[in-house]
Protein backbone atom coordinates (compact mmCIF):
# COMPACT_ATOMS: atom_id res chain seq x y z
CA UNK A 1 0.00 0.00 0.00
CA UNK A 2 1.28 3.67 -0.84
CA UNK A 3 2.94 5.75 2.02
CA UNK A 4 1.07 8.46 1.35
CA UNK A 5 -2.17 6.95 2.81
CA UNK A 6 -0.34 7.09 6.23
CA UNK A 7 -0.37 3.48 6.80
CA UNK A 8 2.30 1.63 8.84
CA UNK A 9 2.36 -1.96 8.70
CA UNK A 10 5.00 -2.10 11.18
CA UNK A 11 2.53 -0.22 13.59
CA UNK A 12 -0.89 -1.67 12.61
CA UNK A 13 1.42 -5.28 13.60
CA UNK A 14 2.70 -3.93 17.09
CA UNK A 15 -1.09 -2.64 17.72
CA UNK A 16 -2.21 -6.45 17.01
CA UNK A 17 0.00 -8.12 19.03
CA UNK A 18 -0.22 -5.75 21.94
CA UNK A 19 -3.76 -6.13 21.90
CA UNK A 20 -3.27 -10.11 21.82
CA UNK A 21 -1.03 -9.16 24.71
CA UNK A 22 -3.91 -7.99 26.23
CA UNK A 23 -6.52 -9.87 25.69
CA UNK A 24 -4.74 -12.91 26.80
CA UNK A 25 -3.57 -11.21 30.34
CA UNK A 26 -7.45 -10.41 31.03
CA UNK A 27 -8.46 -13.60 29.83
CA UNK A 28 -5.88 -15.56 32.74
CA UNK A 29 -7.03 -12.76 35.16
CA UNK A 30 -10.71 -13.58 34.32
CA UNK A 31 -9.87 -17.61 34.80
CA UNK A 32 -8.19 -16.95 38.09
CA UNK A 33 -11.02 -14.85 39.55
CA UNK A 34 -13.05 -17.47 38.76
CA UNK A 35 -11.05 -20.02 40.46
CA UNK A 36 -11.09 -17.87 43.65
CA UNK A 37 -14.15 -16.87 43.41
CA UNK A 38 -14.88 -15.60 47.18
CA UNK A 39 -14.79 -12.37 47.95
CA UNK A 40 -13.13 -12.70 51.11
CA UNK A 41 -9.78 -13.05 49.10
CA UNK A 42 -11.06 -11.81 46.00
CA UNK A 43 -9.42 -8.56 46.60
CA UNK A 44 -5.77 -9.76 47.70
CA UNK A 45 -6.24 -11.05 43.83
CA UNK A 46 -6.87 -7.36 42.64
CA UNK A 47 -4.32 -5.91 45.26
CA UNK A 48 -1.98 -8.35 42.93
CA UNK A 49 -3.38 -6.98 39.68
CA UNK A 50 -3.25 -3.35 40.30
CA UNK A 51 0.48 -4.09 41.25
CA UNK A 52 1.30 -5.90 38.20
CA UNK A 53 -0.30 -2.84 35.93
CA UNK A 54 1.51 -0.51 37.68
CA UNK A 55 5.16 -2.35 37.40
CA UNK A 56 3.85 -2.60 33.25
CA UNK A 57 3.41 0.97 33.58
CA UNK A 58 6.23 2.62 35.05
CA UNK A 59 8.31 0.13 32.93
CA UNK A 60 6.78 1.88 29.82
CA UNK A 61 7.44 5.16 31.46
CA UNK A 62 11.17 3.95 31.72
CA UNK A 63 11.08 4.72 35.85
CA UNK A 64 13.50 2.03 36.52
CA UNK A 65 13.66 2.03 40.03
CA UNK A 66 10.47 2.57 40.51
CA UNK A 67 9.81 -1.05 38.16
CA UNK A 68 12.41 -2.87 40.17
CA UNK A 69 10.78 -2.38 43.20
CA UNK A 70 7.06 -3.25 41.76
CA UNK A 71 8.53 -6.20 40.02
CA UNK A 72 9.63 -7.39 43.47
CA UNK A 73 6.62 -6.97 45.30
CA UNK A 74 4.68 -8.56 42.46
CA UNK A 75 6.99 -11.34 42.58
CA UNK A 76 6.35 -11.61 46.45
CA UNK A 77 3.23 -11.42 46.38
CA UNK A 78 2.53 -14.13 43.77
CA UNK A 79 4.31 -16.24 46.27
CA UNK A 80 2.69 -15.42 49.08
CA UNK A 81 -0.69 -16.48 47.56
CA UNK A 82 0.63 -19.72 45.85
CA UNK A 83 0.78 -20.70 49.03
CA UNK A 84 -2.44 -18.89 50.47
CA UNK A 85 -4.75 -20.45 47.58
CA UNK A 86 -2.66 -23.68 47.09
CA UNK A 87 -6.03 -25.82 47.29
CA UNK A 88 -7.75 -23.24 44.52
CA UNK A 89 -4.44 -23.78 42.34
CA UNK A 90 -4.26 -27.57 43.45
CA UNK A 91 -7.80 -27.74 41.46
CA UNK A 92 -6.77 -25.56 39.06
CA UNK A 93 -3.68 -28.24 37.83
CA UNK A 94 -5.40 -31.31 38.45
CA UNK A 95 -8.24 -29.99 36.02
CA UNK A 96 -5.76 -28.57 33.93
CA UNK A 97 -3.97 -32.15 33.56
CA UNK A 98 -7.11 -34.48 33.52
CA UNK A 99 -7.82 -32.37 30.46
CA UNK A 100 -10.88 -30.46 31.67
CA UNK A 101 -10.48 -27.09 30.19
CA UNK A 102 -13.78 -26.36 29.79
CA UNK A 103 -14.48 -26.83 33.05
CA UNK A 104 -12.10 -24.49 34.14
CA UNK A 105 -14.18 -21.38 32.43
CA UNK A 106 -17.56 -22.62 34.92
CA UNK A 107 -18.09 -20.71 37.87
CA UNK A 108 -17.50 -22.00 40.98
CA UNK A 109 -20.93 -22.90 42.77
CA UNK A 110 -21.21 -20.70 45.85
CA UNK A 111 -22.11 -22.68 49.58
CA UNK A 112 -24.98 -24.72 49.03
CA UNK A 113 -27.35 -23.46 51.10
CA UNK A 114 -28.34 -25.12 53.26
CA UNK A 115 -32.26 -24.64 55.22
CA UNK A 116 -32.07 -24.17 58.81
CA UNK A 117 -33.95 -27.61 59.52
CA UNK A 118 -30.74 -29.28 57.88
CA UNK A 119 -28.71 -27.85 60.21
CA UNK A 120 -31.19 -27.64 63.15
CA UNK A 121 -30.63 -31.58 62.81
CA UNK A 122 -26.82 -31.80 62.55
CA UNK A 123 -26.52 -29.71 65.42
CA UNK A 124 -28.90 -31.59 67.26
CA UNK A 125 -26.93 -34.86 66.40
CA UNK A 126 -23.98 -33.32 67.11
CA UNK A 127 -25.45 -31.96 70.76
CA UNK A 128 -26.13 -35.72 71.58
CA UNK A 129 -22.94 -37.33 70.62
CA UNK A 130 -21.31 -34.61 71.98
CA UNK A 131 -22.87 -35.47 75.51
CA UNK A 132 -22.75 -39.26 75.41
CA UNK A 133 -19.31 -38.50 73.93
CA UNK A 134 -19.59 -40.73 71.00
CA UNK A 135 -16.69 -40.31 68.29
CA UNK A 136 -18.26 -38.97 65.29
CA UNK A 137 -16.65 -37.05 61.76
CA UNK A 138 -18.46 -35.35 59.39
CA UNK A 139 -17.54 -33.87 55.52
CA UNK A 140 -19.81 -31.14 54.47
CA UNK A 141 -19.30 -30.59 50.74
CA UNK A 142 -19.51 -26.45 50.71
CA UNK A 143 -19.54 -25.50 46.93
CA UNK A 144 -17.98 -27.16 43.84
CA UNK A 145 -18.40 -30.85 44.33
CA UNK A 146 -15.75 -33.04 46.10
CA UNK A 147 -13.90 -35.43 44.12
CA UNK A 148 -14.76 -39.02 46.00
CA UNK A 149 -10.95 -39.91 44.64
CA UNK A 150 -9.87 -37.32 47.25
CA UNK A 151 -10.88 -39.69 49.80
CA UNK A 152 -8.62 -42.91 51.01
CA UNK A 153 -11.73 -44.78 51.01
CA UNK A 154 -14.87 -43.72 49.93
CA UNK A 155 -16.91 -45.59 51.67
CA UNK A 156 -20.90 -46.80 51.00
CA UNK A 157 -23.20 -44.97 49.30
CA UNK A 158 -26.16 -44.03 51.30
CA UNK A 159 -27.73 -41.06 49.09
CA UNK A 160 -30.18 -40.64 52.24
CA UNK A 161 -32.26 -37.76 53.45
CA UNK A 162 -30.52 -36.57 56.27
CA UNK A 163 -31.76 -36.54 59.90
CA UNK A 164 -30.72 -35.89 63.38
CA UNK A 165 -31.53 -39.98 63.74
CA UNK A 166 -29.68 -41.33 61.19
CA UNK A 167 -26.44 -39.24 62.22
CA UNK A 168 -26.95 -41.11 65.88
CA UNK A 169 -27.50 -44.55 64.50
CA UNK A 170 -24.41 -44.58 62.32
CA UNK A 171 -22.22 -43.58 64.43
CA UNK A 172 -23.10 -45.95 67.19
CA UNK A 173 -20.05 -48.04 68.16
CA UNK A 174 -22.39 -51.14 67.29
CA UNK A 175 -22.55 -50.06 63.62
CA UNK A 176 -20.29 -51.17 61.06
CA UNK A 177 -19.92 -48.09 59.91
CA UNK A 178 -19.20 -46.14 63.10
CA UNK A 179 -15.46 -46.07 62.41
CA UNK A 180 -15.14 -43.24 59.70
CA UNK A 181 -16.57 -40.38 58.32
CA UNK A 182 -19.92 -39.31 56.60
CA UNK A 183 -20.04 -37.14 53.77
CA UNK A 184 -23.01 -34.87 53.63
CA UNK A 185 -23.94 -32.72 50.33
CA UNK A 186 -26.68 -30.37 50.45
CA UNK A 187 -29.44 -31.74 52.38
CA UNK A 188 -28.52 -35.98 51.62
CA UNK A 189 -25.81 -38.42 53.73
CA UNK A 190 -24.05 -39.59 50.29
CA UNK A 191 -21.95 -41.96 52.07
CA UNK A 192 -20.82 -43.63 55.38
CA UNK A 193 -17.66 -44.66 56.38
CA UNK A 194 -15.63 -42.76 54.42
CA UNK A 195 -11.52 -43.18 55.61
CA UNK A 196 -9.56 -39.73 54.92
CA UNK A 197 -6.56 -38.88 54.27
CA UNK A 198 -4.68 -37.84 57.75
CA UNK A 199 -2.46 -34.84 58.02
CA UNK A 200 1.05 -34.98 57.82
CA UNK A 201 1.18 -31.74 59.96
CA UNK A 202 2.48 -32.21 63.87
CA UNK A 203 -0.45 -31.69 65.94
CA UNK A 204 -1.49 -31.81 69.89
CA UNK A 205 -1.38 -34.94 71.49
CA UNK A 206 -5.11 -34.62 72.60
CA UNK A 207 -6.18 -35.05 68.80
CA UNK A 208 -7.15 -38.05 67.79
CA UNK A 209 -7.47 -40.04 64.08
CA UNK A 210 -10.86 -38.18 64.05
CA UNK A 211 -9.12 -34.59 64.28
CA UNK A 212 -6.04 -35.59 62.14
CA UNK A 213 -8.40 -36.93 59.39
CA UNK A 214 -10.71 -33.54 59.69
CA UNK A 215 -7.08 -31.55 59.31
CA UNK A 216 -5.89 -33.90 56.65
CA UNK A 217 -8.94 -33.65 53.65
CA UNK A 218 -9.84 -29.60 54.39
CA UNK A 219 -5.71 -29.22 53.79
CA UNK A 220 -6.12 -31.29 50.35
CA UNK A 221 -9.84 -30.26 49.24
CA UNK A 222 -10.99 -26.58 49.92
CA UNK A 223 -14.46 -26.65 49.04
CA UNK A 224 -15.49 -28.77 52.22
CA UNK A 225 -15.92 -28.17 55.77
CA UNK A 226 -15.57 -31.12 58.75
CA UNK A 227 -17.69 -31.26 62.14
CA UNK A 228 -15.46 -33.79 64.84
CA UNK A 229 -17.29 -35.30 68.18
CA UNK A 230 -14.06 -36.10 70.23
CA UNK A 231 -14.97 -39.74 71.34
CA UNK A 232 -12.32 -38.96 74.73
CA UNK A 233 -13.70 -35.74 76.04
CA UNK A 234 -16.84 -35.34 73.65
CA UNK A 235 -15.28 -31.71 72.61
CA UNK A 236 -16.97 -30.49 69.51
CA UNK A 237 -14.72 -29.40 66.76
CA UNK A 238 -15.05 -27.76 62.85
CA UNK A 239 -12.11 -27.93 60.44
CA UNK A 240 -11.62 -25.69 57.30
CA UNK A 241 -8.51 -25.14 55.17
CA UNK A 242 -6.43 -27.50 57.80
CA UNK A 243 -7.49 -25.04 60.92
CA UNK A 244 -9.04 -26.73 63.65
CA UNK A 245 -11.42 -24.14 65.51
CA UNK A 246 -12.09 -26.28 68.75
CA UNK A 247 -13.73 -26.79 71.65
CA UNK A 248 -17.13 -25.55 70.28
CA UNK A 249 -20.42 -25.12 71.54
CA UNK A 250 -23.62 -26.50 69.59
CA UNK A 251 -24.88 -22.98 69.85
CA UNK A 252 -21.62 -21.69 68.41
CA UNK A 253 -21.31 -24.38 65.90
CA UNK A 254 -25.04 -23.61 64.98
CA UNK A 255 -23.82 -20.12 64.43
CA UNK A 256 -20.81 -21.21 62.34
CA UNK A 257 -22.57 -23.70 60.23
CA UNK A 258 -25.69 -20.42 59.16
CA UNK A 259 -22.71 -18.52 58.59
CA UNK A 260 -20.90 -20.59 55.84
CA UNK A 261 -24.50 -21.49 54.28
CA UNK A 262 -26.42 -19.00 54.49
CA UNK A 263 -27.53 -17.55 50.95
CA UNK A 264 -26.97 -14.18 52.26
CA UNK A 265 -23.08 -14.88 52.72
CA UNK A 266 -21.12 -12.51 51.41
CA UNK A 267 -19.43 -14.62 48.80
CA UNK A 268 -21.30 -13.64 45.47
CA UNK A 269 -20.72 -15.05 41.97
CA UNK A 270 -17.29 -13.44 40.23
CA UNK A 271 -18.37 -13.82 36.48
CA UNK A 272 -21.83 -11.43 36.51
CA UNK A 273 -19.52 -8.80 38.55
CA UNK A 274 -16.94 -8.87 35.86
CA UNK A 275 -19.80 -8.37 33.18
CA UNK A 276 -21.31 -5.94 34.85
CA UNK A 277 -17.48 -4.22 35.28
CA UNK A 278 -17.36 -4.79 31.82
CA UNK A 279 -20.31 -3.13 30.78
CA UNK A 280 -19.55 -0.05 32.91
CA UNK A 281 -16.25 0.00 31.43
CA UNK A 282 -17.37 0.06 27.80
CA UNK A 283 -20.26 2.67 28.44
CA UNK A 284 -17.20 4.76 29.79
CA UNK A 285 -15.14 4.21 27.49
CA UNK A 286 -18.05 5.16 24.76
CA UNK A 287 -18.23 8.74 26.75
CA UNK A 288 -14.59 9.62 26.74
CA UNK A 289 -14.73 8.85 22.91
CA UNK A 290 -17.20 10.69 22.25
CA UNK A 291 -15.62 13.36 24.42
CA UNK A 292 -11.92 13.28 22.84
CA UNK A 293 -13.60 13.53 19.44
CA UNK A 294 -16.29 15.38 20.09
CA UNK A 295 -19.12 13.18 18.47
CA UNK A 296 -22.55 13.16 19.71
CA UNK A 297 -23.99 10.87 22.31
CA UNK A 298 -26.55 8.81 21.77
CA UNK A 299 -28.38 10.72 24.41
CA UNK A 300 -28.23 14.12 22.55
CA UNK A 301 -29.09 12.76 19.37
CA UNK A 302 -32.74 11.23 20.80
CA UNK A 303 -33.26 14.59 21.86
CA UNK A 304 -32.69 16.66 18.56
Amino acid sequence: MPSGTGYDPAWAKSLLLHSVDIGLVLALTYLVLLIIGERRTLWMVRGLIVLMLAAAVSKQLKLELLSFVLEKLVLGSALAMAVVFQSEFRRFLEQLGRGQILQLFQPVRRAIPKPDSVIDEMVDAVKELSQNRTGALMILETNSPIDERDFSVPGVKLNAELSKELLQTIFQTTTLLHDGAVFISGDRIVAAGVILPLSDRTASRQLGTRHRAAMGITERVGNCVCIVVSEETGSISLAERGILNRPLTSSKLKELLEAKFSPARDEKAVAPGLRSLGRKILVKGQTIFSRVFRLPSSTSQRKK
